[in-house]
């Protein structure tokens, strides 16, 4: 009989074990759905873990923080109502040296079995607070990164319960899978915000490239709306004043006041450093737009642009933005390989249609030198140039950029030559 309760006992114990890993990688995945979910937001993130914890542990509250260099930064919680308000105003942050600071700092799981059995110092104003709102158990585990505290995860309950070695155990084992996935996602963030700084620096160098088009751009309009404005006056100091013709240069006025406030307008647009949105986007509209601000451009260097944009495309799901620097490197590349060319005729062709698998392709041709064998295996590489003064970043960013929305770039050598680059972008 002893054999056969033993046996059951082991039985029993291995079953409940087997749970508990189950938990525990359940626990995990939602961390790695989260992740998948929100790559670039790191609060959903907190969120799940510090839920998975709770759960993980049977507790009745929980924090998460982050380590900075004032302490230990609340960046999560679960808990009464009452105590998540209390935490949030009053204990936002753990100063270096407080009762549960030093617990994390010892780099281990840190078990109070009873809250109310602390002595001495350690009965700090952190302590009162968890005491008044009725915990009585506590569990402070460190999240380590090459042996640094990068923060800790603070689990209570309500009872004198002490937490089971199983439990430590189990949830010291998450709470290092956790830190890995938490660590990827901030590289994975502090990667993505760098490329958006190189992303806007090459905004703004292109930008400063095109300085003498965009001001002949806005320098059309004031020069038209001067000369309209002279016209009504002349009409209006005719005797008597002739009101159609005054009308009409008014009208002219308005309109290139207008023209000149579009122009202005999309350069603000492009050079603003704003953080990456997902709106639908018409495409046409976004090339239409950027088509208008490289026309001057396109003209001084003897070159025809022509269009065939597709209609009825289905709108695209991205940052408006990203995409028209993405028209904007690649128009002002074309340009720049045909300012060489003497013989024949130097056009630019831009068109869209639409690919039943991959959404929308947008295409850019020139009539320019073309591409070498080289040239096109590294043509979107970081650093890889093929201008004198070129950084050779425009076409990686380009590449980074379209990724970021799902879709593709390449490029294809012409004949007898030229270059022809396109990238297709999800539709919504």
């Amino acid at each position: 009989m002893n054999e056969s309760i033993h046996g059951e006992r082991t039985a029993s114990e291995q079953q409940d074990r087997m749970t508990e890993l189950i938990e525990q990688q359940m626990a995990i995945s939602e961390v790695l759905r989260a992740i998948a979910s929100s790559p670039y937001d790191l609060q959903p993130i907190f969120d799940v873990i510090l839920d998975s914890a709770t759960r993980l542990c049977r507790a009745d509250a929980g924090t998460l923080r982050l380590s900075d260099e004032s302490g230990f930064r609340l960046v999560a919680v679960r808990a009464d109502p009452l105590w998540v308000s209390q935490l949030r105003s009053s204990f936002s942050v753990l100063e270096n040296g407080s009762f549960r600071s030093r617990f994390a700092a010892s780099r281990l799981p840190t078990h109070i079995p009873d809250l109310t059995a602390v002595e001495g110092d350690r009965r700090d104003d952190f302590w009162i607070a968890a005491m008044n709102a009725g915990f009585r158990t506590g569990l402070v585990v460190p999240l380590l990164k090459e042996n640094e505290i990068i923060g800790t995860i603070i689990l209570g309950r309500k009872q004198v319960q002490p937490f089971t070695d199983k439990q430590i155990s189990l949830f010291g084992d998450f709470a290092a899978q956790a830190t890995i996935a938490l660590e990827s996602t901030r590289r994975e963030r502090q990667y993505r915000e760098a490329q958006m700084a190189l992303a806007h620096a090459n905004r703004i160098a292109t930008i400063g490239q095109l300085t003498a088009a965009i001001t002949h751009e806005v320098r059309q309009p004031i020069t038209a709306a001067v000369t309209y404005a002279l016209a009504a006056r002349h009409w209006l100091s005719e005797e008597p004043p002739d009101f159609g013709e005054v009308s009409e240069a008014l009208a002219g006025i308005i309109r290139e006041g207008n023209r000149a406030s579009e122009v202005v307008g999309r350069i603000r647009a492009l050079i603003k450093n704003a953080p990456p949105r997902k709106d639908a986007v018409s495409i046409n509209d976004a090339i239409l737009e950027v088509v208008a601000l490289t026309r001057t451009e396109a003209a001084n260097n003897g070159v025809s642009v022509r269009r065939q944009l597709a209609e009825g495309l289905p709108p695209v799901r991205g940052d408006r933005v990203q995409l028209q620097q993405v028209m904007l490197n690649l128009i002002v590349n074309a340009l720049q390989s045909m300012s060489g060319v003497d013989d024949g005729n130097r056009e630019l062709y831009i068109s869209t249609v639409s690919m039943e698998s991959e959404g929308v392709c947008v295409a850019v041709r020139d009539t320019g030198h073309g591409l070498s064998p080289e040239s096109l295996s590294r043509l979107f590489e970081p650093f890889y140039t093929t201008k004198p003064e070129g950084m050779g970043m425009g076409l990686s960013i380009c590449r980074s950029i379209i990724e970021a929305h799902g879709g593709r770039v390449w490029a294809i050598p012409c004949e007898p030559r030229g270059a022809l680059l396109q990238f297709t972008i999800p539709a919504t």
